[in-house]
């Protein structure tokens, strides 16, 4: 049975001159190569995961994941390979390539526990080809880092392809508006008979029509405060945030997303709106007092319960095709779903390009379904088929 014990990962704290040069002491033990100075002070894998991430100019939430796969790793080289990264070959890097394909059971919680916790485990699950590629990326990126700083004496990593993700030029993973209709209705119907499920309703409901009608991502909303929804005066509202790469970016807010906000606000015992200068969280917890954000990883439990709650809804009206959409869904369907509905009734794709923070617009042009749904109708209507 591996011990998944808690490693300190957090970014360590910036240091000058003077301790800089007696971190290159500390570090005099680290096999370096002949003739190279010691530029790093870790005197342990760890250290030197903890020293990467803090090198790195990181968002939080890029902090969080590279902890978390750094973590993951870090953890089979002790449990599975027994080995330091001195001690690795190229083969116990593909192995782990391997493992995160299909980890074993003792390894899987679908309960995201903290890691200080003992049930605590570093998968949720399979990782998808684009999930593994993601941690082979970060993993690459330390041991790459390992060899410049001196570390390690060369980097095997290089060697290691990256897993190739399939990918696919149309968007399929999206709600259509009847499925998002039964979510709604599912969150409208849930019984608010104490002040939390009352807090509890109105949040989630919020939470889904402001993703359906926004497009933002997870992290935009949760990561925002109350004063970033406002109006300048001319019966328009905005909701800002802080996309990708750290660039802000302003997203129309419809009237049903404004009346699901006041409602959310007035069942926390707070006024319709607040000011600009409101810096109480958006997304608050239902269950602690005070005013306390969620996790994204709640945010994202809290719509996925939604769903299924949707799904059972559906079936039980013989929709099943919405039922099954419903029950694979997750918040970051949502967006899709806004994109997509909105590329299909002839929103230009500039506007939906800078309303969803995309870069390139050939990644906006994948939401467009339009075009295939004609070209459907258009063949099986003209009744020029070759058989009967």
């Amino acid at each position: 049975m591996p011990t998944f014990l808690p490693i300190d990962l957090d970014p360590p704290a910036k240091e000058d001159g003077a301790d800089r040069a007696a971190a290159s002491v500390r570090g005099a033990g680290v096999y370096r190569p002949i003739g190279l100075e010691p530029v790093t002070s870790a005197q342990s894998d760890a250290e030197l995961a903890r020293e990467y991430i803090g090198h790195g100019e990181l968002s939080p939430r890029s902090i969080a994941n590279t902890q978390k796969e750094l973590y993951r790793f870090l953890t089979w080289c002790r449990e599975e390979a027994k080995k330091t990264f001195q001690q690795l070959t190229l083969a116990d890097l593909h192995a782990y390539k391997e493992f995160i394909r299909n980890p074993p059971p003792d390894w899987i919680c679908a309960t995201k526990w903290p890691r200080n916790d003992p049930r605590y485990r570093p998968f949720s699950g399979p990782l998808s080809d684009a999930s593994r590629r993601q941690a082979m990326i970060a993993v690459k990126g330390l041991l790459g880092y390992a060899e410049q700083t001196g570390y390690l004496r060369r980097n095997l990593a290089r060697l290691v392809r990256n897993v190739r993700a399939p990918h696919t030029s149309r968007i399929t993973r999206y709600l259509t508006p009847q499925a998002i209709a039964y979510a709604l209705e599912a969150v409208s119907k849930r019984a608010a008979d104490t002040p939390a499920a009352m807090r509890r309703r109105e949040r989630d409901r919020f939470l889904l029509v402001a993703f359906a009608q926004t497009g933002a991502r997870l992290n935009e909303i949760v990561g925002a405060n109350m004063g970033a929804i406002y109006s300048e005066g001319d019966g328009r509202w905005w909701l800002d945030v802080m996309g990708k790469g750290a660039k802000p970016r302003r997203l129309p807010v419809p009237p049903g997303m404004l009346d699901a906000f006041r409602s959310y606000r007035q069942a926390f015992g707070l006024p319709p709106h607040g000011s600009r200068a409101d810096r109480t969280p958006l997304v608050l917890s239902s269950r602690r007092e005070g005013q306390v954000a969620i996790t994204d990883e709640a945010a994202s439990e809290a719509l996925k319960a939604v769903f299924l709650a949707a799904a059972e809804h559906a079936a039980s009206l013989g929709d099943g095709d919405s039922a099954a959409s419903l029950r694979q869904a997750s918040t970051h369907w949502l967006r899709h779903s806004m994109l997509t509905n909105h590329a299909n009734s002839g929103v230009q794709l500039k506007t939906l390009q800078d309303t969803a923070g995309h870069a390139n617009i050939a990644t906006t042009a994948a939401y467009l379904h339009k075009r295939d749904h004609e070209r459907h109708d258009e063949i099986l209507g003209s009744g020029a088929g070759l058989l009967p």
